[in-house]
């Protein structure tokens, strides 16, 4: 979700666009256990910089199928490196190294801060106000945090506190990114906007993959293959379509208060497939998130 694409979307409800949005949104909450086995048997560079990247290339290939053109204006190169780094580099190389510390459910929860964070930083960055309702969202995203720590014992959280930080962190750099991309819009179209951003934040990530952990294709099951292709297809590729449908279909506010859906599947989806604590710490860590983005959204 960036700046650009919600920017486009109509004021008036097609009933079609909650279909669109719904896949997305399914997709994207499933994609959380689904990373969380797949960083079981490849190592968090190769095996997120490298599905990243074939993703890419299925996204330019749509850009061409769809006649976009992925030519890049001049202008537009520095605005593509920033908004790469900050969107998809940070994400894929932070939060995969957060998802080798925490549950995929705590992980999920955590980035979900990040439309709470970009209001939050809009402020100083922006001069956008700063208004009662974005403090108490602000407030009930850490309280969310606080309620994920709580539930653990002092050494279970000071284990998890690097992945926590990570996550965090991830949240941030994203919640510039889309700050960046208010600022600075890409003018290109968007899946050929996507699949460059895409290309250009993972190949150094790839490539790091390569020289640091020499991942062995051999050590991929057929459920490491299949949580690769997932992660490629429907994670970026149709759930990226999926998102820019609907928002052709549905009103800003409306298409981003649906993805908070996506937290809840990823918690559920995680104690369902990978058998993870759904307690009261994560049940009250995932409303106070959900709440304070929905806060953040409508203010």
């Amino acid at each position: 979700m960036t700046a650009d694409s919600l920017k486009s979307a109509p004021n008036r409800i097609a009933p079609t666009g909650f279909i669109f949005l719904g896949i997305m949104t399914l997709g994207a909450g499933i994609n959380w256990p689904v990373q969380k086995v797949l960083l079981s048997e490849w190592p968090p560079l190769s095996a997120r910089g490298w599905s990243g990247l074939a993703g890419a290339f299925v996204l330019a290939a749509l850009a061409l199928a769809t006649r976009q053109s992925l030519r890049v204006p001049a202008a537009m190169w520095p605005r593509l490196m920033i908004s790469a780094f900050l969107n998809i580099t940070s994400w894929v190389v932070m939060m995969g190294f957060a998802l080798t510390i925490l549950p995929a459910s705590e992980a999920a929860i955590i980035a979900y801060t990040m439309p709470v964070l970009t209001t939050l930083l809009a402020w100083p960055i922006l001069g956008e106000r700063l208004t009662l309702m974005r403090l108490v969202a602000v407030a009930m995203a850490f309280a969310g945090i606080v309620a994920l720590l709580g539930g653990n014992t002092p050494e279970a959280s000071l284990a998890k506190l690097p992945g926590i930080l990570l996550a965090l962190a991830t949240a941030v750099t994203y919640a510039l990114g889309t700050i960046f991309l208010k600022r600075f819009p890409i003018a290109m179209p968007p899946v050929a906007s996507a699949s460059w951003q895409l290309g250009l934040g993972c190949l150094p990530v790839a490539l790091l993959g390569l020289i640091f952990e020499r991942p062995d294709i051999a050590a991929l099951t057929v459920v490491g293959w299949s949580a690769l292709a997932y992660n490629t297809t429907i994670q970026q590729c149709v759930g990226f379509v999926c998102w820019l449908a609907a928002l052709q279909r549905l009103p800003a506010s409306v298409a981003a208060i649906g993805t908070m859906f996506v937290p809840i599947i990823g918690v559920v989806a995680s104690a369902w497939a990978l058998g993870e604590p759904l307690g009261p710490s994560q049940i009250a860590a995932l409303v106070f998130t959900v709440g304070s983005v929905i806060l953040a959204v409508r203010s």
